[in-house]
């Protein structure tokens, strides 16, 4: 590999002088995912006492668990999504829950919050001294042009990938090396029981629901990860999606993934990033011309999905009432993740020719010991609607699927119960019945 340390020259700093460009009252947004910056977050979080009314948009941060709190610090901490490891900062008011506007390709999410300092990782530049995002791209590239200072963090482990997904070292102002314990983002676990049940809801979704030509996107969670090893029988599928899923790269070299029917960029699998990859996975990815990565408000326009023909939307809901509105954000008023892309890609979905918006659940979760359903009567008091019940269309559990566009009200209730857990229809046609479902 080439030395990349001559090329920046003099920008090359520590990650405590570079954060000391970090002033009073400043607004400081980091790298999502793949792109936070370790050295740079622990630089900036040891100056948490020096510094005041500091801002940091930390949104789906690998690393927030570094963050100081307490009255004792300047720092406010913000995310749009929050991960498991941001709950219990959340829920002990040490992490501020911002809710995200929609997502348009003409205006960034950051928009009406000037961007005084923008910290990211990037690859080591080139000859030409471009570097790439590498892994996720999400809105560095709009938020690089728009911040004041931007200061990176150069990961040599870092693979490249296409699209919008470079930036030239004269945009940068400091450069510092990465953390000798980087590692690769961890995939999501699953028990005995969390596995079962997705095998046997992407089996149903990919026999039953994607077919020859589609292009699908696939949403976070634990079960939507598992489809792509079930779709290996399929013929010229394409992606558009927020999230490249390990498996993704195995279905292009096999030649099922081809993206030839897609309405846009034929050819090409096009996300805002990528997921949790595998050693393998990111060889198959580095420099591969099939990947291209776009800035969020592009690839979670509503407009830019619906003008894929045969866009078939696959997203996790955390409950569901009868008639078809779902969460995938809060229980009751406890915020539990973010709206993220889910909306966007059902609505966009379902204003697809041909388009389908599935969401996808276990029927069921043991809560200390106890089962309960995740398909209710009513969504709990409080509950944030993710996606409202007019853009519901296709529900699946493991126990079937349930169409819901263009029914009745009684027969989408019907729908629901018969894919819920046969111990808890009975009750939920009761209760159907007591609020006048049925």
């Amino acid at each position: 590999m080439t030395d990349w340390k001559p090329i920046v020259g003099d920008k090359l700093t520590t990650p405590e002088d570079a954060v000391n460009l970090i002033k009073d009252g400043d607004r400081v947004v980091l790298g999502m995912m793949h792109l936070t910056p370790l050295q740079l977050c622990r630089a900036l979080a040891d100056r948490h006492q020096q510094l005041s009314g500091v801002t940091v948009d930390a949104s789906l941060c690998a690393f927030i668990k570094w963050w100081p709190h307490g009255p004792e610090t300047g720092l406010t901490i913000e995310s749009f999504f929050l991960l498991e490891q941001d709950r219990p900062l959340f829920g002990r008011g040490q992490l501020e829950y911002r809710i995200a506007p929609p997502y348009r390709d003409e205006a960034s999410r950051w928009t009406h919050f000037p961007i005084d300092v923008f910290m990211t990782q990037v690859t080591p530049p080139d000859a030409d001294g471009w570097c790439s995002f590498g892994l996720s791209l999400w809105g560095a590239r709009r938020a690089a042009t728009e911040a004041k200072i931007v200061l990176a963090e150069v990961n040599p482990r870092q693979v490249r990938t296409g699209g919008d997904n470079r930036i030239h070292i004269d945009e940068i102002d400091r450069f510092v090396e990465t953390a000798p314990e980087w590692r690769l983002l961890r995939p999501p676990t699953r028990n005995d029981e969390e596995e079962a049940v997705a095998q046997v809801i992407c089996a149903l979704v990919a026999a039953e629901l994607i077919h020859d030509g589609d292009t699908f996107q696939i949403g976070t969670g634990k079960i939507p990860a598992v489809l792509s090893v079930f779709l290996e029988d399929k013929i010229d599928l394409g992606v558009h999606t927020e999230l490249i899923f390990g498996g993704i790269p195995q279905l292009v070299e096999a030649g099922v993934i081809t993206g030839k029917r897609k309405s846009l960029k034929p050819g090409i699998v096009t996300a805002a990033s990528f997921a949790q990859l595998t050693e393998e996975e990111r060889s198959l990815v580095d420099g591969n011309p099939a990947y291209e990565l776009y800035e969020m408000a592009w690839t979670n326009d509503i407009k830019t999905i619906a003008a894929h023909d045969n866009m078939v939307a696959v997203n996790n809901a955390l409950l569901v009432d009868l008639t078809g509105q779902l969460t995938g954000e809060s229980i009751g008023s406890r915020i539990y993740s973010g709206t993220g892309g889910a909306f966007a890609f059902a609505a966009g979905a379902m204003h697809a020719d041909n388009g389908r918006s599935i969401m996808v659940l276990p029927s069921t979760s043991l809560i200390a010991g106890e089962r309960r359903s995740r398909i209710l009567p009513v969504l709990p008091t409080g509950t944030v609607v993710t996606v409202p019940r007019h853009y519901a269309d296709i529900f699946v559990t493991e126990h079937g699927i349930a169409r819901l566009r263009n029914r009745t009200l009684r027969e989408r209730v019907n729908e629901m119960i018969g894919i819920a857990h046969p111990d808890f229809r009975p009750e939920l046609r009761r209760e159907a019945a007591n609020l006048d479902l049925l």
